[in-house]
């Protein structure tokens, strides 16, 4: 543990994110600011956009397509970017973009030349690049270009791939917004070849049409006519590409119009397209790294991580996943680093679920904000992982909240982090947990896991294991973490559990129903009795003759029985200057009721740790507030789904057996009244010998005997020449030979 470095000593951010001044748009990449010259630097400058751009398999095979397009060598004619919200289809636009323009050599631009070399491709010639914006254009505005008023999409397309000459060729079928045919727009593309055609965000276009209602921009069937030429064309032209970007899903399509866009787009398409899906979940290590950190250079500081965490799973293997087990999970961590594998799997299986969403760019807007307050706070850990995100911080909470629905905020302050949440407050009390953060790094853990599937996920909840893989570092012990989340099950509000799965939700547990329902037990009334039942229990007869719980003295008889009194949780007994225990064992010892005790030396008292007893009574209290919620359910007074029943029922079960613990661990002082002997007499007064009993013994009387018999407090039977030595020593002698009983 001491070789290795932390995080932060070998990844730095890059400097907008050390600074914060990241901004959503600023991971979107932006198609048409970057065609107009006014992107930021990371977007509009080819050198740099490739330095930061990993090169997935998908893009790879696309930019190998698209140079043999362009350079007359094959290659597919039409490409449909179609993929999930975010899923890096415009970043994918923007590298064929850069490639194709050639303002700086192929050769400049890393990733390319291997991509140019397998192409078979020596020379790549610089291409006229097309960009129509769906969201840029508007149906009913023209659009001003010089002296000409462009009104179309084909006007647009003219005009970008040869200015007023080659709008011209199609001006009449611009200004009247009917599509010109396939064979216009073939000779118009092999005029001005090689040629790349980009077309973004092309179904928010023409979902702004209505039918049967003419725009300046056409109506929607010529719109729709316009693409099928398009796409047709593109197929004589040997040395022009389309590259066009589909929504994936209905949701993203928008509206009803929408949805039929891009149903009748996805038919016209298929006719002739090559479908790229260009970002696949494990290539999001590094286009994450690239975009966030600069270059990591220390290899092997990333390997020796990597390779401890893969020796802590190996070792541990029982308390991880399966897949840890496996050789290719290090290489996972070296992949991903300095970002753990799991906080990836989260973020794109069960986040990148959830509506608006957008995969790699919400991945990147939050992990930003993530590793910025991370920086600015100094964080040590050896890698960033899911018990790492810092949710006390508001900015990085309110971007993860974002995307939930509404009523996480007071789960997140209540439960999981920052200056008040219980997390905070259990690791403050205990430094066991309180050294390596374990109840707010397994509470954050549970949260990336579950929150996205709350409450329509079939099986809710992540498992311990993943639990303990996103919290739990090299060096430090597995079961300081189990033990935090038990006693997190066992104390949040938000927090279920249920067949080794745990989840938050924005309800509260049936935890909070019990804390409320604890007040109304009165404590002499119900909390008392209930203690006194379970002492019942703990306790038996042996060798005593009677066993009398929380008897007033005088219900006790006087008499030659031996009987041990138990007292009542008041009295209590410590290391302290006034003893509760000894006071009422006193009145007992010398009374019974108003008249005096005779056979004061046949009484034993069992009394509560001062220490504990306050403990003991809250755990009955919350036993009998499971005990009435279990109740009620039976009695169709309250409503419980079935999970929520089988909960409360294990709470009650679990209730239970930590009061009989509790008891146990509480009523560990035994009491014996010894005499003094003064000048060879018999004191009249007595003091208090305390002995302590081990509240672990299985069979606690047996324990409560063993203990007095070990220090001869209790005398079951004596050797005959011990008994007679003791005769004569008090009773025969002075000449008494016999005495009476």
């Amino acid at each position: 543990m001491t070789s290795l470095r932390p995080w932060r000593e070998i990844a730095v951010p890059h400097e907008d994110v050390l600074k914060g001044t990241f901004q959503q748009a600023e991971f979107a990449a932006d198609l048409s600011r970057v065609h107009a010259g006014t992107a930021s630097p990371e977007y509009g400058d080819p050198v740099l956009f490739f330095k930061r751009t990993y090169i997935t398999e998908g893009m790879r095979l696309l930019l190998d397509s698209v140079m043999k397009r362009i350079t007359g060598a094959g290659g597919d004619p039409v490409i449909q970017l179609q993929t999930a919200f975010g899923g890096g289809k415009t970043h994918t636009m923007l590298a064929v973009y850069h490639l194709a323009r050639g303002t700086v050599p192929a050769g400049d631009l890393q990733g390319i030349p291997p991509i140019l070399d397998a192409a078979g491709v020596i020379d790549l010639p610089k291409a006229r690049v097309v960009v129509i914006d769906g969201t840029k254009l508007s149906p009913n505005m023209p659009d001003g270009r010089g002296s000409i008023n462009v009104h179309t999409m084909w006007g647009d397309l003219a005009w970008q791939l040869g200015g007023e000459e080659a709008y011209e060729r199609i001006r009449e079928a611009d200004e009247s917004g009917t599509s010109p045919g396939k064979e216009t727009l073939a000779d118009l593309l092999a005029t001005y070849a090689p040629c790349v055609i980009l077309m973004d965000e092309l179904v928010a276009y023409i979902r702004q049409f209505d039918e049967n209602k003419t725009l300046t921009g056409g109506t929607y069937d010529s719109n729709i006519s316009f693409m099928q030429a398009l796409t047709e064309a593109m197929k004589a032209v040997p040395n022009a590409v389309l590259l066009a970007s589909l929504p994936e899903s209905d949701q993203e399509a928008g509206s009803r119009r929408g949805v039929a866009a891009l149903r009748t787009l996805e038919h016209y398409f298929a006719r002739v397209q090559a479908l790229w899906k260009p970002v696949a979940a494990e290539e999001a290590f590094e286009i994450v790294r690239r975009r966030l950190f600069s270059e990591i250079t220390n290899t092997a500081t990333v390997e020796a991580a990597g390779r401890a965490f893969a020796d802590l799973y190996i070792t541990s293997g029982a308390e991880f996943p399966r897949e840890t087990q496996e050789s290719r999970y290090y290489q996972r961590l070296v992949n991903a680093y300095p970002i753990h594998p799991e906080v990836f799997d989260r973020l794109y299986e069960d986040w990148s679920s959830l509506d608006n969403f957008q995969r790699t760019r919400g991945v990147l807007k939050l992990m930003a904000k993530v590793i910025h307050r991370l920086w600015k706070d100094g964080n040590n850990d050896l890698l960033i992982m899911p018990g790492s995100l810092p949710l006390y911080d508001g900015n990085t909470r309110n971007e993860a909240i974002y995307y939930l629905p509404p009523g996480w905020d007071p789960v997140v302050e209540r439960d999981i982090d920052g200056d008040r949440a219980e997390t905070t407050e259990i690791e403050s009390r205990d430094t066991r947990f309180g050294s390596v953060q374990a109840c707010r790094r397994v509470a954050r853990t549970v949260f990336l896991g579950s929150a996205p599937g709350t409450p329509n996920r079939m099986v809710q909840g992540i498992e311990q294991e993943r639990i303990l893989l996103g919290s739990v570092q090299p060096g430090q012990q597995t079961s300081v973490f189990r033990d935090a989340l038990n006693r997190l099950a066992d104390r949040l509000y938000y927090l279920n559990g249920a067949n080794n799965r745990y989840w938050f939700d924005t309800r509260p547990n049936l935890r909070r129903e019990m804390e409320e329902r604890k007040r109304r037990f009165d404590e002499k009334e119900d909390v008392i009795p209930a203690i006194a039942e379970g002492v019942k229990k703990a306790v038996a007869k042996g060798h005593f003759d009677g066993i009398h719980i929380f008897t007033a003295s005088g219900d006790i008889p006087d008499d030659s029985a031996l009987r041990l009194l138990v007292l009542p949780p008041h009295a209590h007994y410590g290391k302290r200057e006034v003893q509760m225990a000894t006071v009422c064992a006193t009145e007992h010892l010398k009374k019974r009721g108003d008249q005096p005790r005779h056979r004061q030396n046949r009484l034993i008292f069992l009394a509560a740790d001062a220490d504990n007893t306050r403990l003991l009574i809250d755990h009955v209290r919350s036993m009998l507030a499971w005990e009435s919620i279990v109740t009620d359910y039976k009695n169709n007074r309250i409503v419980l789904d079935n999970l929520m029943a089988r909960n409360a029922e294990t709470n009650l079960d679990t209730a239970r057996r930590t009061v009989a613990r509790t008891i146990r661990e509480t009523y560990r002082w035994l009491l014996v009244p010894v005499q003094e002997i003064v000048g060879g007499r018999v004191s009249t007064e007595f003091r208090w010998e305390d002995y302590v009993i081990n509240p672990s013994a299985e069979k606690p009387i047996e324990e409560i005997e063993r203990v007095l018999k070990e220090n001869e407090a209790l005398i079951t039977e004596w050797a005959p020449i011990h008994l007679s030595s003791l005769l004569k020593r008090w009773f025969w002698k002075d000449g008494v030979a016999e005495m009476q009983a």
